[in-house]
């Protein structure tokens, strides 16, 4: 039976929420929470249990972030430069944990998906945009997770025209059982085999010093070029994709968490995104350290290849454990993908979208879903196709196309008549402008590196730098001068927060863009889609290297 209320429009008349499925109590893989619970859980035990029950979007979208995509760009970095691009990944814990942060906010405040919030907040053109750009690179992205299946289970002498379509059917089972619970529970039995990179760790043994001094210190062996910039991008793209925030938001939302549980969704998310970046590292060691001083240094195929070096260079065992782990991330990340784009084309077409309705109950969302899965299954099994290109190619389409939703993302977070009370502060408004020109700054340097080859990268991003910190003195100083005479902002009581829901989307005034944000977000707009041609480009050229 499908775990949701028959309809119930008294209870969501009053907010945004479409789906009476998506109101009612909490049913975690851990635990339930009534819908009217106000228990003040003063103990720390009382804590704990929630935690566990809310536990599940946080953890899910990180984990289902080092998909078959991530295992495969991190095994590069770690093959192609040994330890020098460790460092890429700490960093990437603030990006992930603010940009997150605020999709957890408008998920458990507004009740509706980010698909749906960007075409009724910033019209249907924008809209179109967004889930234009999001179906592309999502799908491209769903047809790596079945590439990773391919690979795992031929290291086992599994053929791929049995191993791609089993992994399909079984992605649709999980998916459409009718129950929140029990997929949630599916998708923790794959966070928990996540963790067998610990033992591969141990078989390598990387060097302590090393491996540290990697993590702290800047720096790419053999120096930055735009090969090693578009493997950074790619490192970007593959630990911080924009299918996160449509799917942590929507998945919020089918959960039914309320603005009463965000802090315990918020240490969900950080835990997430520290096992992530944990994962990301040891991965990436494991390889460095059992390539290095043979001739595999520099010649990362695919995959598949890194399992079979392992094999013969550490043993049997490490081999095997790298290809469960392939396996592994590969199906977690087919579903969280796939999920996604089904939760937001179920924004985007008024349908029923949640997991806790039953195939007939939700036809189009499901639907939506199976053709995903099964034309992207279709696409790997097809003689020939350059696997791992195709896969660093989305990993590094996602780093590019990135800037333009944190953009929506950091617009949508600071529109009073969505988030009332939980509109961003300023200084996650500088810190998240900070990210997004960061952003900007490394596809800008893999677009100039595409067409002059020969232009030093360092001189390069010391320039570009430079330009930002200058950008940066001014806007803060101008920043600084209108708010002096602005009177300081009144703090809303938690308990009002509490309870505060973003009204019905037609009961809200539409925000109105001056005449220089709309040429600056139609200048972003041919900007991305210039670099994106030039990755083209650049993955072509790649191609026909190798």
């Amino acid at each position: 039976m499908a775990e949701h209320p028959e309809e119930q429009p008294e209870e969501h008349e009053s907010s945004a929420v479409l789906d009476a499925a998506h109101v009612g109590d909490i049913h975690g893989a851990f635990g339930t929470i009534r819908e009217h619970d106000l228990d003040s859980r003063r103990s720390w035990t009382a804590r704990l249990l929630t935690l566990l029950a809310i536990m599940g979007p946080g953890l899910i979208v990180m984990v289902g972030d080092n998909d078959a995509g991530g295992v495969a760009t991190y095994s590069q970095a770690g093959q192609d430069f040994g330890l020098s691009l460790l460092w890429t990944l700490p960093l990437l814990i603030p990006v992930l944990v603010v940009n997150q942060e605020m999709v957890v906010r408008l998920g458990a405040v507004t009740g509706v998906g980010h698909a749906r919030l960007i075409n009724e907040r910033f019209g249907k053109f924008w809209g179109a945009f967004s889930v234009g750009d999001l179906f592309i690179l999502n799908f491209l992205t769903i047809a790596t997770e079945f590439i990773g299946v391919s690979l795992a289970l031929e290291y086992f002498g599994i053929s791929q025209y049995v191993s791609v379509p089993v992994a399909a059917v079984t992605l649709v089972a999980m998916t459409a059982s009718g129950s929140f619970r029990r997929w949630e529970r599916f998708m923790f039995v794959f966070i928990v085999v996540n963790f067998l990179v610990i033992p591969l760790a141990f078989l390598s043994h990387p060097s302590p010093g090393p491996f540290f001094h990697g993590l702290a210190i800047p720096g790419v062996h053999g120096g930055f070029n735009s090969t090693s910039v578009l493997l950074i991008i790619a490192i970007v793209g593959t630990t911080v994709a924009p299918w996160q925030l449509f799917f942590q938001q929507s998945n919020i939302v089918d959960k039914r968490i309320t603005p009463r549980w965000i802090n315990y969704e918020r240490a969900d998310t950080v835990l997430g995104s520290l096992i992530t970046v944990f994962a990301a590292a040891l991965l990436m060691a494991v390889v460095a350290s059992a390539f290095q001083g043979t001739p595999l240094v520099g010649h990362f195929t695919n995959a598949g290849g890194v399992a079979s070096g392992l094999q013969h260079q550490v043993g049997r065992a490490a081999g095997a454990i790298f290809a469960i782990i392939l396996l592994n991330a590969s199906i977690i990340g087919a579903a969280s993908v796939t999920l996604a784009t089904s939760y937001a084309f179920g924004d985007a077409f008024g349908a029923k979208h949640s997991l806790h309705r039953s195939w007939r109950d939700a036809k189009f969302f499901y639907g939506a879903f199976t053709a995903m899965v099964v034309l992207a299954a279709g696409i790997v099994i097809i003689p020939g196709a350059p696997l791992g290109l195709i896969t660093t190619g989305v990993q590094a389409l996602a780093g590019v196309l990135l800037p333009s939703a944190t953009v929506f993302l950091l617009l949508l977070c600071n529109d009073k008549e969505v988030l009332g009370p939980w509109v961003n502060r300023t200084w996650l408004n500088v810190l998240a402008s900070v990210i997004v020109s960061v952003l900007l700054i490394m596809s800008l340097i893999l677009m100039v590196t595409t067409l002059f080859s020969s232009i030093d990268v360092t001189t390069l991003a010391e320039v570009l730098g430079i330009l930002l910190v200058i950008v940066y003195l001014v806007a803060g100083a101008v920043m600084l001068r209108n708010r002096s005479g602005r009177p300081p902002v009144p703090v809303v009581p938690m308990e009002r927060r509490a309870t505060w829901r973003m009204p019905p989307l037609n009961l809200l005034e539409r925000p109105t863009w001056s005449r220089g944000r709309l040429i600056g977000m139609y200048l972003l707009r041919i900007y991305l889609v210039v670099a994106v041609l030039l990755l083209l480009v650049k993955a072509i050229e790649l191609g026909l290297h190798h």
